[in-house]
This record gives structure tokens, C-alpha cells and sequence, in this order.
């Protein structure tokens, strides 16, 4: 589209032109002209449509439209044009007003198309993925970028912001992804495809058709929670009523090759021709399981039209008729001999009514066959009843037969079973010591009379005649059940009670359980299930245990007592330590040891309290056992020994944990006593010196571990302390822990770790205590012997000044020096020392100003002398 320009001149001043007539009749001309031409330009683009279905043919329209009208608004820009307008302005031509009428809607039209095709463009990589893609799956990830970017569109686009623009181009969208479907789902060759990848297609393209609603309400339901953008409220059926339709017909395609792959083929396949025998009826299985497809394969019309879907109703509850017959009777075969059974059903009923509720299943499938009677009198439909009849009267056989099998069997074996006896002993564990604990006893109730009771029951209600005996057996059904909870729960009891049991109780308590197995004898040796004593037999046992229970709940309420004893002894603490005095003072070793050694004192003569009520404890439980308080019965021998064991592993672990806390003591960085730091000339020692820390240290710990020897053993098979034993006349020997405890390696091996921890520690501060040897010439040297050597060489001053400034510089570098050393659990007071070597600087410093001063004076009587003896020479 071209505009002509006017042929006259038009050079010229616009006000001097706009006075000429020929101009203006000449510019009026071209004016109406143009006015014509671009408005038949704009009616054409606006009639204009796009060419084809899908969303890029839109693109297009807009494309086309944009480069049209950008071409004309060019011209419209052109000087010449604006000349002529502005003279026809100028000369307020009629004809003017007409033009820029045009005009504006030119411009506005061409704007429209250039933001349409602008936004539409930030959509076209999407869309030619969505038409050109090579598989659902660039299909499947280009929906949800796509309805990201219409979201994007839609917000910021001046002219995609309402439905009549926004709808459509959905609706091509929609349409391009139905095509994608129709393109690669073809039933003429879908089910000659491997069925493997013919399913996964299916599959794909369902996904692809849900995928384009989920994304849109994903992309809908964000707009709304925003709250700031204007919703998507569009006519869902022009945008989902052909996907979704076409989603359904997926889903039975797919369901068809489910069935043909899963249900069919998977089934009858080489196993199964190796199990029945029969390749050639699998095989005609087979063929068969093939013709089901075939109406789906020779439709004639579009299954994926709505216009189509009664006809595809249609075909597909041909199609489920016919597999749920086939289907039935694949069940069938298949589990003849493990059919699945409703829950509670027994073996034998729970078959038959597997059987007969396929045979219902295939029963009314023929009679909705009957209802419509071309598809029943169709060679297909003929094929449907001959199976149907077949598999009838296979069911039927198979029900017989198993009813006579199982009537049988319940005659011969229910007399059998009713004279097991009530109890079966069984041993779970072969070790001699604990034989009692290890014995169990259980109800010997046989589950095959149990389900011979559900047997009858069930076989009654499927109007089977069973025995009389059988029948008898299920009537009294209720009296088994109150007889077995009763016995179970009479044996759990028991066994409950035999657990709580340790291995030494189970010793004291023998003559006790062999009473009680006494009374279990009947149980297992003489009654069966058709006596009549059972009840009896059930309430003399539940009071012999009640009898048995008490007595082991009084020996366990004793045990407890003991244990509590021996708990408080093991988790006493031998090592108390002194509180420090007045904050930083914390007690001498000596005393700190002290304080350790009566504390402990304390605490051993509370430990030995508990240790001796025990025996008294032992002796209540003798008399429960055995009616006797001597502390000696030969029924609690082992009890004795088992508690006596207790004792020992309790004082080895009181040690153990005693000395493992007092070695942390020692190692943590909190000091427990304090120790001064002297000087004994000529070394710097401790004091105490660090032998007697050493040695009250070593006798601590020996301390610690002769507790033990507080706690006296018991005489043999008794809890009677033994009594001292006079060797000779002056010695006396008493049978305690010590000996046991003390040589157990793990207490041996801490006493070590304590030691050599502390002698660690002593060597530390002795190497820390050399530092002050520098200052060793202070006590070392003889100051009188120096002093006269010093004399006799008849010093400068500045020499007595540099000495004097020497030992000044050392008397305030030791007040500098830190006063207390904290190491582990020792403080060391340096100030004792500090002061000694104070007082030796002072020493020197005094020495030499008496040296200093006797040497002034004698200089100055000398120089008094000389004056004296010079004033005299004068005088005379």
C-alpha cells in the first residue's frame, strides 16, 4: 500500500500556501485520497483471521498486521505528508477533520498490533515446542513455562489483559495439544505396537492432556492468592471440554492394554503352559485374549470425539464384559490350589467361596449379555456363553470335590484330636542350672479342631450335611473357647511369675515350683478335651499360683530392701574433700588428708549398718521358705552364696568408681589443699616435701581400700558373720572383703594410675620451683668472707652503689613474682619463699651499707686527721 504524494510545488511558507485555492483544491484531492486508501487498508486487516487452529497462527495474524500497518503509519510520517496536513490546517479545509479521524485510529491499530506481537513473541519459543516438539515429554515440560509466561502476558499486556483475547488464544492452545494426541495415538496400530511402549504412550499422552489443566489452576490459584492481579475467571468448557473427554478415552485405552499386559499375556505365558500341560489351550487363550481389541482397531468413527462418545461407551462395556468372563476364568485356573480367602474364612469353606463368588461374578455378566439379545446371539457373544458354561461346571466339580475331602478327613481325625491332653511340656533352653525357668508349659488346644469348628460352621451355611460328630463339636465351640482362655491365661500367669525369677530365686523357690508342678500334672498326663474336670482342673491351678505369687512377691519386696542397702553403699563417697576457708584458703595436706580420712570414718560406720541388716533381711526370707531363722538353712545355700556374690561386686565397684573420681579429682585444674614452698638452704623445697605428699597420698588410697576390711564374711552356706580366728595367742585373723577387693586388677591398676599422676604432679612444681635458683648466690655465698674481701680491696662508692642497686633490683623483682601457683589439685604458697629470699637481699643490702659506712668514717677521720695536722704546721 502506497500513498501518492501531490505533483504540485509545495515549496513555501505554510501560511502563504494555505491562501492559494489551486493549492488547497489540489491537496483536498490527495487528502480524500488517502483517507480512502487507509481506511480500506484497515477494514481488510480487520476482517483478516488466522489461518489455522493452533495458537502460532495468531502469531502470525498479529505479525502480518504489524508489518502492514507499520508500512502505512512510515508513510503518514513522511515531511510531505505532514506539509500537506498542516496547510489543509492552516486553511481549515472540511476535508481535514475526515483524514485525522483516520489517522488516529491507523495509529491506534498499529499500536494494538505492535504490543500484541511484542508479548506474543515472549510466547513463541513455548508454542513452537508445544506444535513442533519431538515427544510429549518437551510437551510436558513446555506447558507449565508456558502458562508462566500467558500469566506474564496477561499482567503487564494492554490488549491480552481481558477474555475475548485471552480465551481464544487458550482455546488454540488447547487445540494444538489435542492434536498432539490424535497425531500419536492411532487405534489402527496402537495394540500392534509392542504393548510395553503402546502403554507408555498411552500413558504420556494422558499426562500431557492433565498436565495443561493442572498447570492452568496452579497458575489461577497462585493469581488469587496474590491479591493483586485481575483473576482468570474464563469458560472452562472452551478450554477443557475436548481435553478432558480425550483424558477419559486415554484411561480406557490405557486400561485395555493394562488388562492385555498385566492381566492376560503376563499370565498365560511359558510358566503356565509348564504348569497345566496345555500349550494349545493357552495358546487358544491367547488368540482369544487378541480378538478383544479388535472392535477398538475397526472403529468408524473418531473415538476421540465427543460427538462420539455414546459409540465409545459402548465398545468399552463390550469390551469389559467380555475380559471380566475371560478374567473370572484365568482367576479360576490360576488359583485352584492357593485360592485367596476372605478374612476368618477356613481353608476348605473360605475355596468354596472363592469358587462360587466368581461364579457369580461370570453369572450376572451373562445375564446383562441376555438383556441385549444381538450381543449374545453374535459369534462372539456365542464363544462368551460356551466359556461361561465350561467354567460353570468346572466350579461345581471343584466345590465337590473339596467337600469330600475335607468330610472325610474331619470323621477320621476329630476323634483324635479331642483325646489330646489339656498341657504340653516343652523345654526352651538345655542349660542344667536354670532347667525350672526353662521349662514351658502351653495349652494343647490343636488349631485343626479349631478349624474344623469354623469348617462345620461355614460348610452349614453353604448347605453342606456334615458329620454328626463335627456338629456336636462346633455347639460346644463356646465351652473350648471359655476352657482355653482360661488355661492360657492361667500359663501366662505362671510364666510371667517364672520370668521375674532370677537364677538364685529359681534355686530357693525348687521345692515350691515342684508343688506347683504337682498340681499341672493332671493337666498334661490324664485330662483330655471330652473330660469333664477341666473346670476344676483350670481353678486349682489359678490358686496354686496365687499361693506362689505371694510368696515371690514378699522374697522380692526383701530383694528390693537388700538392693537398696547395696545401692547406698556403692554410691557412697570416700572422698569428701574440706570446704576452702575464707575463699582462697584451703586447708594444709595434712589436714586436708585428715579431714578425708574421718570423714570417711563417718560414712564406713553407716555402710556397715546397712551391710549387717542384710543377714536380718536373709533370715525373714528363710523363714518364708523354710519356716526356720537360724541364717544357716541348707534351702538357702545358694541364696546365701548369690547375695554374698552381690556384696563383693558391689564394694569392687564402690573402690573402682571411688578411686576413678579421686584420680579426676587430682587431674582437673581445681586445687584441693595448699602447699608451701620453703627455702632449707641450700635447695627450695616443699613442706611438706613432696615425699610426705607422696606418702599420704599412697596411704589414702590404702585407706580407701582397706573399707573393706569392715565388711566380714559370711560363714560358709550361711549369712552369719564368721567370728575372728585366734592364731596364735597375740594374733588375730577376721575373714573380710579386703583380700578379695583389694587384689581385683582393675583397683590395682587405678591405685598405679593415682600414683604416678601425683608423682607427675610433684616432679611439675619441683621443675617449676628451680626457676627460683637464680637468685641461689644469695644464700650460697658466706657474706661475712665477702664482706672482708670486698674490705680489704677498699671499694669506690660507685662500686657499693652497683651492689647496693643489685640487690635492691632483686629485693622488688621477688614482690613482682606471682605469690600462688595453682597446679591440678595442689596450690602452691610461694610467699613464704619469696619473703626468705627478700630477707637475704636485705641481708646483703645491710652488710654493705655497714662495710660502706665504716669506710666513709675512716676516710673522714683520716681527712680529719690531715686537716688538723695542717693547721697545726701553720699555726707554728
Amino acid at each position: 500500500i502506497k500513498l501518492e504524494m501531490p505533483t504540485i510545488n509545495l515549496d513555501g511558507e505554510v501560511t502563504v500556501l494555505a491562501t492559494v485555492p489551486e493549492v488547497i483544491e489540489a491537496l483536498e484531492s490527495c487528502a480524500m485520497t488517502w483517507q480512502k486508501l487507509i481506511s480500506t487498508a484497515l477494514e481488510e486487516q480487520l476482517k483478516k483471521v488466522p489461518q489455522g487452529n493452533g495458537p502460532l497462527a495468531e502469531v502470525d495474524l498479529w505479525r502480518e498486521r504489524n508489518n502492514t500497518l507499520s508500512a502505512l503509519t512510515e508513510q503518514t510520517k513522511l515531511s510531505d505528508v505532514q506539509k500537506v496536513l498542516e496547510i489543509l490546517q492552516e486553511a481549515e479545509s472540511e476535508h481535514i477533520g475526515d483524514l485525522q479521524i483516520v489517522l488516529s485510529d491507523l495509529r491506534k491499530c498499529h499500536m494494538e498490533a505492535l504490543d500484541n506481537v511484542k508479548f506474543l513473541s515472549t510466547l513463541e519459543r513455548h508454542l513452537k515446542n508445544l506444535t513442533y516438539g519431538t515427544g510429549f515429554n518437551v510437551v510436558l515440560d513446555t506447558i507449565p513455562s508456558l502458562m508462566n509466561a500467558l500469566r506474564m502476558v496477561w499482567i503487564i499486556s494492554r490488549h491480552y489483559n481481558k477474555d475475548e483475547r485471552m480465551v481464544p488464544l487458550m482455546e488454540r492452545i488447547a487445540w494444538e495439544i489435542s492434536a498432539r494426541v490424535y497425531k500419536v495415538v492411532d487405534l489402527h496400530t496402537l495394540f500392534k505396537e509392542d504393548r510395553a511402549a503402546a502403554k507408555k504412550k498411552i500413558a504420556e499422552a494422558k499426562s500431557t492432556l492433565e498436565q495443561w489443566k493442572k498447570c492452568y489452576f496452579a497458575v489461577r490459584a497462585e493469581i488469587e492468592a496474590s491479591g493483586r492481579e485481575q483473576h482468570w475467571e474464563f469458560d472452562r468448557k472452551r478450554l477443557f471440554e475436548k481435553t478432558d473427554y480425550m483424558t477419559s478415552v486415554c484411561q480406557d485405552l490405557y486400561d485395555i492394554l493394562q488388562v492385555i499386559i498385566e492381566e492376560f499375556y503376563n499370565i498365560f505365558g511359558p510358566e503356565l503352559k509348564t504348569v497345566t500341560g496345555d500349550p494349545k489351550r493357552i495358546d487358544d487363550l491367547l488368540r482369544a485374549v487378541k480378538g478383544l481389541t479388535s472392535p477398538v482397531e475397526e472403529l468408524t468413527f473418531d473415538p476421540f470425539s465427543i460427538k462420539s462418545a455414546h459409540g465409545w461407551k459402548l465398545i468399552m462395556e463390550e469390551f469389559k464384559e467380555e475380559v471380566s468372563v475371560e478374567n473370572v476364568k484365568q482367576i479360576f485356573v490360576q488359583n485352584l490350589k492357593d485360592p485367596p480367602l476372605y478374612k476368618n474364612h477356613p481353608p476348605v469353606a473360605g475355596a468354596i467361596y472363592w469358587s462360587r463368588a466368581l461364579f457369580y461374578r461370570i453369572k450376572r455378566t451373562i445375564i446383562r449379555f441376555q438383556e441385549v439379545e444381538e450381543l449374545l446371539a453374535s459369534e462372539r457373544g456365542k464363544e462368551v456363553k460356551q466359556i461361561y458354561l465350561q467354567v460353570a461346571k468346572r466350579m461345581k466339580e471343584y466345590e465337590d470335590q473339596k467337600y469330600n475331602q475335607w468330610r472325610d478327613g474331619t470323621e477320621q481325625t476329630l476323634p483324635l484330636l479331642l483325646k489330646n491332653t489339656l498341657l504340653t511340656v516343652i523345654t526352651v533352653t538345655e542349660e542344667p542350672v536354670t532347667t525350672k525357668k526353662g521349662v514351658c508349659f502351653i495349652v494343647n488346644f490343636s488349631p485343626m479342631l479349631h478349624e474344623i469348628i469354623v469348617e462345620t460352621k461355614y460348610m452349614e451355611q453353604l448347605g453342606f450335611p456334615v458329620p454328626e460328630i463335627a456338629r456336636y463339636v462346633a455347639l460346644q465351640e463356646d465351652k473350648y473357647l471359655r476352657y482355653t482362655n482360661g488355661l492360657k491365661n492361667m500359663l501366662d500367669r505362671y510364666h510371667r511369675l517364672m520370668g521375674t525369677l532370677n537364677e538364685a530365686e529359681t534355686k530357693l523357690l525348687d521345692d515350691h515350683i515342684q508343688e506347683l508342678w504337682r498340681v499341672f500334672k493332671s493337666g498334661h498326663r490324664r485330662l483330655n478335651w471330652n473330660s469333664l474336670g477341666i473346670g476344676d482342673f483350670i481353678v486349682r491351678c489359678t490358686q496354686a499360683i496365687r499361693k506362689f505369687e505371694s510368696l515371690v512377691h514378699q522374697i522380692h519386696n526383701n530383694s528390693e530392701d537388700i538392693s537398696n542397702k547395696l545401692l547406698f553403699i556403692e554410691s557412697t563417697n570416700l572422698f569428701k574433700f574440706p570446704l576452702s576457708k575464707n575463699g582462697d584458703e584451703l586447708p594444709k595436706a595434712k589436714e586436708f588428708f585428715e579431714y578425708l580420712k574421718c570423714e570417711r570414718a563417718k560414712d564406713v560406720a553407716h555402710m556397715v549398718r546397712k551391710y549387717t541388716a542384710i543377714s536380718q533381711l536373709l533370715i525373714k526370707v528363710e523363714g518364708r521358705v523354710a519356716n526356720t531363722n537360724s541364717g544357716k538353712s541348707p534351702k538357702l545355700t545358694s541364696y546365701y552364696a548369690y547375695w554374698e556374690n552381690r556384696i563383693y561386686q558391689v564394694l569392687t565397684q564402690l573402690i573402682v568408681k571411688n578411686l576413678q573420681a579421686f584420680n579426676a579429682a587430682i587431674l582437673a585444674n581445681v586445687p584441693l589443699f595448699q602447699t608451701e614452698a620453703i627455702l632449707s638452704v641450700p635447695e627450695i623445697i616443699l613442706q611438706p616435701n613432696a615425699s610426705e605428699i607422696d606418702k599420704m597420698t599412697v596411704q589414702c588410697i590404702r585407706d580407701c581400700v582397706e573399707v573393706t576390711k569392715h565388711f566380714v564374711r559370711w560363714m560358709h552356706g550361711t549369712c552369719i558373720e564368721c567370728p575372728p580366728q585366734h592364731i596364735r595367742e597375740d594374733e588375730v585373723i577376721t575373714f573380710s572383703f579386703y583380700s578379695d577387693v583389694s587384689q581385683n586388677p582393675l583397683i590395682i591398676e587405678q591405685a598405679i594410675l593415682i600414683t604416678q599422676n601425683v608423682h607427675k604432679l610433684l616432679a611439675s612444681l619441683s621443675k617449676y620451683l628451680n626457676q627460683w635458683k637464680r637468685y641461689h648466690l644469695l644464700w650460697k655465698l658466706d657474706k661475712d668472707i665477702v664482706m672482708e674481701r670486698l674490705a680489704a680491696e677498699k671499694p669506690a662508692c660507685i662500686t657499693f652503689d652497683e651492689e647496693l642497686q643489685f640487690y635492691m633490683k632483686v629485693a622488688q623483682e621477688v614482690t613482682q613474682q606471682p605469690l600462688i601457683k595453682d597446679e591440678q589439685f595442689i596450690r602452691l604458697q610461694l610467699a613464704p619463699l619469696a619473703y626468705t629470699v627478700q630477707e637475704n637481699a636485705r641481708g646483703w643490702m645491710i652488710s654493705l651499707g655497714k662495710l660502706l659506712n665504716e669506710s666513709a668514717r675512716e676516710e673522714l677521720f683520716s681527712l680529719q686527721e690531715e686537716i688538723q695536722v695542717g693547721v697545726f704546721s701553720s699555726c707554728c
